[in-house]
């Protein structure tokens, strides 16, 4: 694809070029740390309808001024530049926009993280070339395996990361990676570690100095049943795109073990990370279990049916993976992301749906393999603010802000109660998700973020 390869072509011209630029007035961008856009343009126009239009944010916010460096606005303005000039004519109205103003924030947060001293894994500084390789790198993957002709399909509705054909797993060789298929499809990029590169792009973003991991007995608790071959299963909260990244970089940040542990997660996610251009790409580097949420489910009832055998589909999947035991599965039983209320700015847990915790406990049960249920809370919301409201389609706005986060593990709710009772299950998962979420919020100093009714 001409617009994905010249893309990729640019990145090491402009790293090359940027360190050497001469910037000498510094660039502002106003904007709340804490609050979305407005707005919701899409990545592909065409692709989306809105289920609401109405203003996502509050006309009381009070937005906080970011600087971006000169030495990243010269690279930015350089990215941008080559970017514009590598979108075709015709591609010109629905691309340039949101490619822009997510490359945009991207080099405002890298700047931001640079200019609290924030540094890499191996403590090297974080840089405006490191920002425009990642940016560009990841745009190449998103053009090439989320449009065009060799756009990327998930066939299997079960599907496993892509790691690389380089990449060494004790346990088992990926057999993928020696058909002809998945060579040919990947081409050059045949060696790359999908999951590496969306850990790479979001950790310059997380200040991961502030965040915070709680649980953590808990979570290495977690570790040993599932090197014990039995499932655990984490029911989450859900706050940003970058949520298994999160779950990546701040396992990471406890030990090794730990970091391989997010390696192996199965993440259960909806139809929008395999057909999202920009999200495909990070999707292919993580172990997914595909699943339509009831409520994009019923959003088209023509495409109803197949949805629903779709999912059919993903549930025997998960079933057998089950019954082969040590499976780590990471849910979200609100069957989305936290929204932020407009009027109060407070960010409230989405409620658990009681059918999905049922389903996971019956599964657990109909796999005759132990398994564990734990409450997850996250707090990644400013990472990667979502829109105020659900949108039915793809192809969303991104905003990216350099911010702590945080992970709690909560203690493990006890698989136990007959049908008559399956309710206090799933109150008890979501009681305990609110505590640490409440806990969270408390430990990183975001007590604006708090619901008045979680402090009662």
């Amino acid at each position: 694809m001409k617009f994905s390869s010249s893309i990729l072509s640019t990145a090491l011209l402009v790293s090359a070029s940027c360190s050497s630029a001469v910037a000498f007035s510094t660039h502002q961008r106003t904007f709340s740390m804490r609050t979305t856009s407005s707005s919701s343009t899409t990545f592909l126009s065409s692709t989306t309808e809105k289920e609401a239009e109405c203003s996502s944010s509050s006309s009381s916010d009070t937005p906080a001024e970011s600087t971006i460096a000169p030495e990243f606005k010269a690279a930015l303005d350089q990215a941008i530049a080559k970017l514009k000039s590598s979108i075709p004519p015709e591609a010109s109205s629905a691309l340039e926009q949101p490619l822009t103003h997510f490359t945009s924030e991207y080099f405002t947060s890298l700047s931001d993280a640079a200019a609290a001293g924030a540094t890499n894994p191996d403590g090297s500084p974080i840089t405006p070339q490191q920002a425009v390789k990642n940016m560009l790198t990841t745009l190449s993957y998103g053009l090439k395996y989320g449009l065009g002709q060799n756009k990327f399909i998930f066939e299997d509705v079960r599907h496993f990361a892509l790691r690389g054909a380089n990449f060494h797993n004790p346990e088992e060789t990926d057999a993928r990676y020696e058909t002809e298929a998945l060579k040919e499809k990947l081409g050059t990029d045949v060696s790359t570690d999908f999951y590496a590169v969306g850990c790479d792009f979001f950790r310059p973003s997380m200040d991961l100095e502030q965040s915070v991991v709680l649980g953590q007995d808990n979570l290495k608790k977690a570790r040993e049943q599932i090197a014990a071959g039995e499932n655990v299963i984490f029911l989450a909260n859900h706050q940003s795109e970058a949520d298994p990244q999160v779950v990546s970089c701040l396992f990471e940040t406890v030990g090794e073990e730990l970091g391989e542990l997010a390696a192996h997660v199965t993440y259960v996610a909806g139809h929008k990370v395999t057909t999202d251009a920009l999200a495909v790409p990070f999707s292919m580097g993580r172990n997914l279990l595909c699943i339509h949420s009831k409520k994009h489910i019923d959003a088209d009832p023509e495409t109803k049916p197949a949805k629903s055998r779709q999912n059919m589909a993903a549930m025997s999947g998960m079933l057998r993976g089950m019954k082969e035991g040590g499976m780590a599965i990471w849910v979200a039983p609100s069957g989305g992301r936290d929204r932020r209320n407009v009027e109060s700015g407070k960010i409230p847990i989405a409620p658990f749906d009681q059918k999905t915790v049922d389903m996971f406990r019956l599964m657990g049960n109909k796999s005759k393999v132990p398994t564990h249920f734990y409450p997850m809370a996250m707090v990644s919301y400013d990472l990667c603010p979502p829109p105020d409201f659900v949108e039915a389609g793809v192809g969303e706005q991104r905003n990216v802000r350099f911010t702590p986060i945080g992970i709690a593990i909560c203690d493990e709710v006890p698989n136990v109660g007959g049908a008559e009772k399956r309710h206090l299950f799933t109150e008890k998962a979501e009681e305990e998700c609110i505590v640490g979420y409440t806990d969270l919020l408390k430990g990183l100093k975001m007590d604006e973020y708090i619901p008045e009714e979680y402090s009662s």
